[in-house]
């Protein structure tokens, strides 16, 4: 059995796609903890520039109502393919994988858009179970930020 997995999943948004990857890829990024605070409680930079590939952030989030924190590297910005790339460097998902890396993609659809998440990672042993609770907690952190982003348009 492989120990280095893939997990995707999509979700449809009403949000167009360059607004969400605008969120991801750029400043605004802090903003995602007023918009799903019951999962995310905060995301500041600790190197770098809001925006730009390399810069270091960290983000305090919920899963499964336990606390949890990341210490992430953005690694790519691809504003063609309204992706961004974060590869986790520290935290509590180090503890269970040799790597993570998570990608949010954003495709136009309609009014509106699908997000694309996908998971890349190695488990430390085989006995470490998927992440799917931190996946699930990506599909209802997405609702939030359509349902947030739908209603500041109205």
């Amino acid at each position: 059995m492989s120990l280095c997995n893939r997990m995707e999943v999509d979700v449809e948004t009403n949000v167009c796609a360059e607004k969400f990857h605008d969120l991801f890829s750029s400043s605004s990024l802090p903003q995602v903890s007023s918009m799903s605070p019951a999962k995310v409680q905060a995301v500041h930079l600790l190197e770098g520039e809001w925006g730009k590939p390399g810069c270091t952030i960290c983000w305090n989030f919920c899963i499964d109502g336990a606390p949890k924190v990341a210490k992430e590297v953005i690694e790519e910005i691809d504003n063609t393919k309204l992706s961004t790339t974060f590869k986790v460097i520290e935290g509590d998902l180090m503890e269970a994988y040799k790597s993570f890396k998570v990608i949010v993609q954003a495709t136009p659809k309609g009014h509106g858009s699908v997000v694309h998440w996908t998971l890349i990672f190695e488990k430390l042993n085989e006995n470490i179970p998927a992440p799917t609770a931190f996946l699930d907690n990506a599909v209802d952190f997405t609702k939030d930020i359509n349902a947030h982003m739908t209603q500041a348009k109205a």
